[in-house]
Protein backbone atom coordinates (compact mmCIF):
# COMPACT_ATOMS: atom_id res chain seq x y z
CA UNK A 1 0.00 0.00 0.00
CA UNK A 2 2.26 2.82 -1.15
CA UNK A 3 1.34 6.36 -2.07
CA UNK A 4 0.46 5.31 -5.61
CA UNK A 5 -2.49 3.24 -4.41
CA UNK A 6 -4.10 6.28 -2.77
CA UNK A 7 -7.51 6.46 -4.41
CA UNK A 8 -9.83 8.78 -2.53
CA UNK A 9 -12.17 10.77 -4.74
CA UNK A 10 -11.06 14.34 -5.36
CA UNK A 11 -13.82 16.74 -4.31
CA UNK A 12 -14.37 20.51 -4.61
CA UNK A 13 -14.44 22.34 -1.31
CA UNK A 14 -16.74 24.97 -2.84
CA UNK A 15 -19.43 22.28 -3.14
CA UNK A 16 -19.68 22.22 0.66
CA UNK A 17 -20.99 24.56 3.29
CA UNK A 18 -18.66 24.29 6.29
CA UNK A 19 -20.50 24.25 9.62
CA UNK A 20 -19.65 23.81 13.32
CA UNK A 21 -16.70 22.01 14.88
CA UNK A 22 -17.22 18.40 16.02
CA UNK A 23 -13.76 17.84 17.49
CA UNK A 24 -10.24 19.25 17.64
CA UNK A 25 -6.82 17.62 17.43
CA UNK A 26 -3.14 18.45 17.17
CA UNK A 27 -3.26 19.20 13.44
CA UNK A 28 -6.59 20.95 13.14
CA UNK A 29 -10.23 20.13 13.61
CA UNK A 30 -13.15 18.11 12.33
CA UNK A 31 -16.17 20.11 11.21
CA UNK A 32 -19.60 19.23 9.99
CA UNK A 33 -20.09 20.11 6.33
CA UNK A 34 -23.09 19.94 4.01
CA UNK A 35 -23.06 19.24 0.30
CA UNK A 36 -24.83 22.28 -1.21
CA UNK A 37 -26.35 20.25 -4.00
CA UNK A 38 -27.34 16.93 -2.39
CA UNK A 39 -27.87 18.15 1.20
CA UNK A 40 -25.68 15.25 2.41
CA UNK A 41 -23.79 15.86 5.68
CA UNK A 42 -20.16 14.80 6.06
CA UNK A 43 -17.42 15.17 8.64
CA UNK A 44 -14.64 17.33 7.23
CA UNK A 45 -11.24 16.67 8.78
CA UNK A 46 -9.07 19.76 8.25
CA UNK A 47 -5.35 19.23 8.80
CA UNK A 48 -2.93 22.17 8.88
CA UNK A 49 -0.12 21.53 6.42
CA UNK A 50 2.34 23.80 8.27
CA UNK A 51 1.79 21.81 11.50
CA UNK A 52 2.18 18.45 9.74
CA UNK A 53 5.53 19.64 8.35
CA UNK A 54 6.67 21.19 11.64
CA UNK A 55 5.95 17.99 13.57
CA UNK A 56 7.39 15.79 10.80
CA UNK A 57 4.17 13.83 10.44
CA UNK A 58 4.01 13.64 6.63
CA UNK A 59 4.44 9.85 6.57
CA UNK A 60 1.72 9.36 9.20
CA UNK A 61 -0.73 11.45 7.17
CA UNK A 62 0.09 9.68 3.91
CA UNK A 63 -0.31 6.36 5.70
CA UNK A 64 -3.64 7.40 7.28
CA UNK A 65 -5.17 8.25 3.96
CA UNK A 66 -3.78 5.32 2.05
CA UNK A 67 -5.30 3.10 4.73
CA UNK A 68 -8.65 4.93 4.78
CA UNK A 69 -8.86 4.59 1.00
CA UNK A 70 -8.27 0.86 1.13
CA UNK A 71 -10.56 -0.35 3.92
CA UNK A 72 -14.23 -1.17 3.95
CA UNK A 73 -16.03 -2.65 6.95
CA UNK A 74 -19.36 -1.89 8.64
CA UNK A 75 -17.58 -0.85 11.86
CA UNK A 76 -14.92 1.39 10.30
CA UNK A 77 -15.35 5.02 9.26
CA UNK A 78 -15.77 5.54 5.50
CA UNK A 79 -13.64 8.02 3.61
CA UNK A 80 -15.72 9.82 1.00
CA UNK A 81 -13.25 12.18 -0.60
CA UNK A 82 -10.23 14.38 -0.36
CA UNK A 83 -9.10 17.87 -1.36
CA UNK A 84 -6.47 20.45 -0.37
CA UNK A 85 -5.38 24.07 -0.61
CA UNK A 86 -2.17 25.79 0.46
CA UNK A 87 -3.14 25.76 4.14
CA UNK A 88 -5.05 22.54 4.71
CA UNK A 89 -5.54 18.93 3.69
CA UNK A 90 -9.25 18.09 3.80
CA UNK A 91 -10.58 14.57 4.29
CA UNK A 92 -14.28 13.99 3.84
CA UNK A 93 -15.54 11.23 6.11
CA UNK A 94 -19.00 9.89 6.75
CA UNK A 95 -20.75 11.80 9.53
CA UNK A 96 -21.58 9.60 12.53
CA UNK A 97 -24.36 11.36 14.44
CA UNK A 98 -24.27 9.71 17.88
CA UNK A 99 -21.03 11.22 19.17
CA UNK A 100 -18.16 9.47 20.97
CA UNK A 101 -18.39 6.35 23.10
CA UNK A 102 -16.25 8.43 25.49
CA UNK A 103 -19.14 10.86 26.11
CA UNK A 104 -21.66 8.05 26.59
CA UNK A 105 -19.32 6.27 29.01
CA UNK A 106 -18.65 9.48 31.00
CA UNK A 107 -22.39 10.18 31.28
CA UNK A 108 -23.19 6.65 32.43
CA UNK A 109 -20.15 6.18 34.67
CA UNK A 110 -19.79 2.56 33.64
CA UNK A 111 -21.64 0.08 31.45
CA UNK A 112 -23.77 -2.98 32.14
CA UNK A 113 -21.98 -6.21 31.27
CA UNK A 114 -24.07 -7.05 28.17
CA UNK A 115 -23.54 -3.56 26.78
CA UNK A 116 -19.77 -3.84 27.26
CA UNK A 117 -19.89 -7.22 25.46
CA UNK A 118 -21.79 -5.62 22.56
CA UNK A 119 -19.23 -2.82 22.09
CA UNK A 120 -16.13 -4.95 22.75
CA UNK A 121 -17.23 -7.59 20.23
CA UNK A 122 -17.42 -4.92 17.52
CA UNK A 123 -13.87 -3.84 18.37
CA UNK A 124 -12.75 -7.48 18.04
CA UNK A 125 -14.18 -7.57 14.49
CA UNK A 126 -12.59 -4.20 13.61
CA UNK A 127 -9.15 -5.46 14.64
CA UNK A 128 -9.63 -8.88 13.06
CA UNK A 129 -10.37 -7.15 9.74
CA UNK A 130 -7.53 -4.58 9.99
CA UNK A 131 -4.99 -7.22 11.03
CA UNK A 132 -6.02 -9.39 8.08
CA UNK A 133 -4.73 -6.49 5.96
CA UNK A 134 -1.59 -6.15 8.13
CA UNK A 135 -2.81 -2.84 9.53
CA UNK A 136 -2.06 -2.07 13.19
CA UNK A 137 -4.42 0.59 14.54
CA UNK A 138 -2.48 1.64 17.69
CA UNK A 139 -4.86 4.27 19.04
CA UNK A 140 -7.90 2.55 20.51
CA UNK A 141 -9.70 4.68 23.12
CA UNK A 142 -13.35 5.62 23.75
CA UNK A 143 -12.79 9.00 22.00
CA UNK A 144 -12.07 7.20 18.71
CA UNK A 145 -15.19 5.03 18.78
CA UNK A 146 -18.22 6.85 17.42
CA UNK A 147 -21.80 5.69 17.93
CA UNK A 148 -23.99 5.64 14.83
CA UNK A 149 -27.68 6.52 14.82
CA UNK A 150 -28.27 2.73 14.66
CA UNK A 151 -26.41 2.25 17.97
CA UNK A 152 -23.43 0.48 16.38
CA UNK A 153 -19.81 1.67 16.57
CA UNK A 154 -17.53 3.17 13.92
CA UNK A 155 -13.79 3.38 14.48
CA UNK A 156 -12.34 6.73 13.44
CA UNK A 157 -8.99 8.57 13.45
CA UNK A 158 -6.43 6.45 11.65
CA UNK A 159 -3.60 8.93 12.35
CA UNK A 160 -1.47 6.29 14.11
CA UNK A 161 -2.53 3.32 11.98
CA UNK A 162 0.23 1.70 10.00
CA UNK A 163 0.66 -1.16 7.62
CA UNK A 164 3.23 -3.39 9.27
CA UNK A 165 4.45 -6.80 8.15
CA UNK A 166 6.59 -7.40 11.23
CA UNK A 167 7.45 -4.77 13.83
CA UNK A 168 7.54 -1.02 14.03
CA UNK A 169 9.24 1.29 16.55
CA UNK A 170 7.35 4.60 16.62
CA UNK A 171 6.21 5.67 20.07
CA UNK A 172 2.58 6.63 19.68
CA UNK A 173 -0.77 6.23 21.35
CA UNK A 174 -2.50 7.51 24.49
CA UNK A 175 -0.63 7.07 27.82
CA UNK A 176 -3.28 4.94 29.61
CA UNK A 177 -3.59 2.63 26.61
CA UNK A 178 0.09 2.04 25.75
CA UNK A 179 1.24 -1.56 25.68
CA UNK A 180 4.45 -2.39 27.60
CA UNK A 181 6.33 -3.31 24.40
CA UNK A 182 5.77 0.24 23.07
CA UNK A 183 7.14 1.74 26.30
CA UNK A 184 10.16 -0.58 26.24
CA UNK A 185 10.74 0.26 22.57
CA UNK A 186 11.21 -3.42 21.77
CA UNK A 187 9.40 -3.10 18.47
CA UNK A 188 5.66 -3.74 18.34
CA UNK A 189 2.95 -4.96 16.02
CA UNK A 190 -0.62 -6.26 16.03
CA UNK A 191 -0.60 -7.47 19.67
CA UNK A 192 -0.69 -3.83 20.90
CA UNK A 193 -4.27 -3.58 19.61
CA UNK A 194 -5.35 -6.57 21.70
CA UNK A 195 -3.72 -5.01 24.78
CA UNK A 196 -5.80 -1.86 24.10
CA UNK A 197 -8.94 -4.00 23.89
CA UNK A 198 -8.17 -5.26 27.41
CA UNK A 199 -7.90 -1.67 28.66
CA UNK A 200 -11.16 -0.71 26.94
CA UNK A 201 -13.11 -3.65 28.42
CA UNK A 202 -11.79 -2.79 31.89
CA UNK A 203 -12.67 0.90 31.44
CA UNK A 204 -16.21 0.15 30.19
CA UNK A 205 -16.94 -2.07 33.19
CA UNK A 206 -15.05 -0.20 35.94
CA UNK A 207 -15.57 3.37 34.72
CA UNK A 208 -11.82 4.06 35.02
CA UNK A 209 -8.77 2.68 33.22
CA UNK A 210 -6.64 0.11 35.09
CA UNK A 211 -3.38 2.10 35.20
CA UNK A 212 -4.97 5.43 36.00
CA UNK A 213 -2.83 8.26 37.40
CA UNK A 214 -2.55 12.06 37.10
CA UNK A 215 1.10 11.75 36.12
CA UNK A 216 1.94 10.05 32.78
CA UNK A 217 5.26 8.76 34.19
CA UNK A 218 3.38 7.02 37.01
CA UNK A 219 1.00 5.51 34.44
CA UNK A 220 3.99 4.09 32.52
CA UNK A 221 5.46 2.61 35.70
CA UNK A 222 2.14 0.95 36.54
CA UNK A 223 1.86 -0.47 33.00
CA UNK A 224 5.37 -1.94 33.24
CA UNK A 225 4.64 -3.41 36.68
CA UNK A 226 1.57 -4.97 35.09
CA UNK A 227 -0.46 -5.37 38.29
CA UNK A 228 -4.16 -5.04 37.45
CA UNK A 229 -6.47 -4.51 40.42
CA UNK A 230 -10.12 -5.30 39.75
CA UNK A 231 -13.05 -3.69 41.57
CA UNK A 232 -14.89 -6.17 43.83
CA UNK A 233 -17.98 -6.48 41.63
CA UNK A 234 -16.09 -6.85 38.31
CA UNK A 235 -17.77 -9.52 36.16
CA UNK A 236 -15.85 -12.83 36.47
CA UNK A 237 -15.66 -13.84 32.80
CA UNK A 238 -14.65 -10.30 31.83
CA UNK A 239 -11.89 -10.41 34.44
CA UNK A 240 -10.57 -13.63 32.92
CA UNK A 241 -10.50 -12.14 29.40
CA UNK A 242 -8.88 -8.87 30.54
CA UNK A 243 -6.14 -10.89 32.29
CA UNK A 244 -5.49 -12.78 29.03
CA UNK A 245 -5.21 -9.48 27.11
CA UNK A 246 -3.24 -7.35 29.59
CA UNK A 247 -0.28 -9.67 29.61
CA UNK A 248 3.19 -8.35 28.79
CA UNK A 249 4.45 -11.70 27.47
CA UNK A 250 3.45 -11.73 23.80
CA UNK A 251 3.64 -15.51 23.62
CA UNK A 252 0.73 -15.59 26.08
CA UNK A 253 -1.37 -12.58 25.04
CA UNK A 254 -4.74 -13.51 23.54
CA UNK A 255 -5.10 -12.42 19.91
CA UNK A 256 -1.43 -13.22 19.33
CA UNK A 257 -1.60 -16.98 19.82
CA UNK A 258 -2.11 -19.69 17.21
CA UNK A 259 -5.89 -19.17 17.23
CA UNK A 260 -5.55 -15.41 16.54
CA UNK A 261 -8.72 -13.38 17.11
CA UNK A 262 -10.68 -16.63 17.47
CA UNK A 263 -9.20 -17.22 20.93
CA UNK A 264 -10.88 -13.98 21.97
CA UNK A 265 -14.15 -14.65 20.14
CA UNK A 266 -14.41 -18.12 21.70
CA UNK A 267 -13.77 -16.80 25.24
CA UNK A 268 -16.68 -17.43 27.59
CA UNK A 269 -17.31 -13.70 28.11
CA UNK A 270 -18.52 -13.65 24.50
CA UNK A 271 -20.44 -16.93 24.87
CA UNK A 272 -23.83 -15.41 23.99
CA UNK A 273 -22.54 -13.36 21.04
CA UNK A 274 -23.82 -14.24 17.56
CA UNK A 275 -20.90 -12.93 15.48
CA UNK A 276 -22.76 -13.28 12.17
CA UNK A 277 -25.76 -11.31 13.43
CA UNK A 278 -23.41 -8.72 14.88
CA UNK A 279 -21.61 -7.95 11.61
CA UNK A 280 -24.97 -7.85 9.81
CA UNK A 281 -26.22 -5.43 12.50
CA UNK A 282 -29.14 -7.70 13.35
CA UNK A 283 -28.69 -7.38 17.12
CA UNK A 284 -30.71 -4.81 19.04
CA UNK A 285 -28.42 -2.26 20.73
CA UNK A 286 -29.36 -1.21 24.27
CA UNK A 287 -28.63 2.40 23.50
CA UNK A 288 -29.52 4.32 20.36
CA UNK A 289 -28.53 7.98 20.40
CA UNK A 290 -31.28 10.54 20.00
CA UNK A 291 -30.81 12.03 16.53
CA UNK A 292 -33.27 14.69 15.43
CA UNK A 293 -32.12 15.02 11.83
CA UNK A 294 -29.19 14.24 9.54
CA UNK A 295 -27.23 17.33 10.56
CA UNK A 296 -27.92 17.05 14.30
CA UNK A 297 -24.74 17.70 16.34
CA UNK A 298 -26.29 17.62 19.82
CA UNK A 299 -24.39 14.41 20.70
CA UNK A 300 -21.04 16.20 20.25
CA UNK A 301 -19.44 18.71 22.60
CA UNK A 302 -19.46 22.34 21.49
CA UNK A 303 -16.14 23.96 20.59
CA UNK A 304 -15.31 27.62 20.11
CA UNK A 305 -14.69 28.38 16.46
CA UNK A 306 -11.24 29.34 15.35
CA UNK A 307 -11.00 32.28 12.94
CA UNK A 308 -7.22 32.21 12.89
CA UNK A 309 -5.86 30.88 9.60
CA UNK A 310 -2.74 28.72 9.65
CA UNK A 311 0.28 29.76 7.58
CA UNK A 312 0.10 28.73 3.92
CA UNK A 313 2.74 26.30 2.68
CA UNK A 314 4.70 27.26 -0.45
CA UNK A 315 4.22 24.81 -3.35
CA UNK A 316 8.00 24.10 -3.30
CA UNK A 317 7.73 22.94 0.34
CA UNK A 318 4.44 21.07 -0.04
CA UNK A 319 4.85 17.28 -0.01
CA UNK A 320 1.13 16.79 -0.80
CA UNK A 321 1.07 18.79 -4.05
CA UNK A 322 1.05 15.69 -6.26
CA UNK A 323 -2.03 14.18 -4.62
Amino acid sequence: MDQATFKAIKVKLTDYEILQTLGTGSFGRVRLAKNKETGEYVALKMLKKAEILRLKQVDHIISENTILSNISHPFLIKMLGFTQDERYLYFLLEYVQGGELFTYLRNKGKLENDEAVFYASQVVLMFEYLHSKNIVYRDLKPENLLIGSDGYLKLTDFGFAKQVEGRTYTLCGTPEYLAPEILLNKGHGKPVDWWCLGILIYEMLAGIDPFNDEDPMAIYQKILKGKVKFPRNFQQEAKSLVKHLLIADLTKRFGNLKGGANDIKMHRWFQAMDWEFLVQKKLQPKYKPVVKNKGDTSNYSTYPDSTELPKPVKPTDDPFIGW
